[in-house]
């Protein structure tokens, strides 16, 4: 009988260390290749480690790092969870070693797709939306934040057989939804998501920081959803964001219920703190944000939708990530970008 061709997860951080371990559990094949050396050789060592609030979860995976002379010469499906950053070098790597079957799914933070296809084509490139709470600790360790959400589909359009495939292989994680408006998952993530770094621009909680600048968090989202809608795409809820409380025209007292909702949920989970923060106070690196947030500013200049508010965030992430101090009046500064986009 011939052994079914295993995932190779390429990036095993907070994404890729958490679905490996559950893939590994419900008995998927799956291997790991990882650019962090201290990184490889704790999995190596002991396992990728994942803490959850039922416990550790210990599972013993192939690791190779990228340099490895005995790195797998053929990969089948790959699931790429590394840092934007990394997108292109990666798919680089991977795609002289994709088989003629394989293909490549974006378990990734951003809009990484197009970057993908560059390198291994469209019809191999499978979209995601992946909404993960999860940091890594120490080398090998991964640190649960209790469950997320996930959409799969097709970059070239629709969805496909291998999309319910990797959901169905997914049952041990949870249950991603295959949709052909996975765009919709990623703008609202976007949009939410600029809540959530202008979070990382002070030293306190993600609700706390939200619920003092309700204006300006309500901002950021509107600005993102607009060149989204500008674009056609439909954003998608998920979690306690709905976006349709935030797009362009909608009343503030339903902006403002929704921020209620969306504090109160953060205030419960367990992960306080977003992994913008969390990159330049813990682990002092560069973050994702000017990639993340460069498509949503070239949108908006293409499709005449100004987003000021974007641009000031990204500039005050970028200033703070060069040493500037952590400061709530960050937050409170972007008020007047904000207001030049009404």
């Amino acid at each position: 009988m011939t052994e079914p061709t295993p995932y190779t997860i390429v990036g095993a951080g907070a994404i890729g260390g958490t679905l490996a371990v559950h893939l590994d559990a419900a008995g998927v094949p799956v291997q790991l290749v990882d650019a962090d050396p201290e990184h490889v050789a704790a999995i190596r060592a002991d396992g990728v480690r994942l803490r959850t609030a039922q416990g550790e979860r210990v599972a013993r995976i192939p690791v190779w790092h990228l340099d490895d002379a005995d790195a797998p010469a053929t990969l089948g499906p790959v699931l790429l969870a590394v840092k934007a950053l990394a997108t292109d070098a990666a798919a680089a790597w991977i795609a002289p070693r994709l088989a003629p079957d394989g293909w490549v799914a974006s378990l990734q933070n951003g809009l990484n797709e197009a970057t993908i296809a560059r390198h291994v084509g469209t019809d191999r490139t499978v979209i995601a939306f992946v909404d993960l709470f999860a940091d890594v600790v120490a080398p090998g360790v991964v640190q649960d934040g209790g469950l997320g959400a996930m959409a799969l589909g097709e970059y070239a359009g629709g969805t496909s057989a291998r999309n319910h495939a990797l959901a169905a292989d997914l049952h041990h994680w949870g249950t991603p939804v295959v949709t052909d408006n996975v765009a919709g998952f990623l703008w609202s993530k976007l949009a939410f998501g600029a809540m959530l770094t202008a979070t990382a621009l002070a030293d306190d909680d993600m609700s706390v920081l939200i619920d003092r600048n309700r204006d300006v968090m309500a901002a950021l989202a509107r600005e993102v959803l607009a060149v989204a809608e500008a674009q056609g795409i439909v954003a998608e809820p998920f979690d306690a964001f709905e976006p349709s409380a935030f797009a362009p025209g909608a009343d503030a007292a339903t902006a403002a219920a929704a921020l209620d909702g969306l504090v109160a949920w953060l205030a419960t989970q367990s992960k306080t703190r977003s992994g913008i923060w969390r990159d330049i106070a813990v682990r002092h690196r560069k973050t994702e944000v000017p990639l993340h947030y460069r498509p949503v500013v070239e949108a908006g200049e293409s499709l005449g939708v100004p987003t000021p508010g974007v641009r000031a965030l990204v500039a005050e992430i970028i200033a703070v990530e060069d040493g500037a101090p952590m400061d709530e009046d960050r937050i409170r500064g972007l008020v007047a970008a904000v207001g030049a986009g009404r």
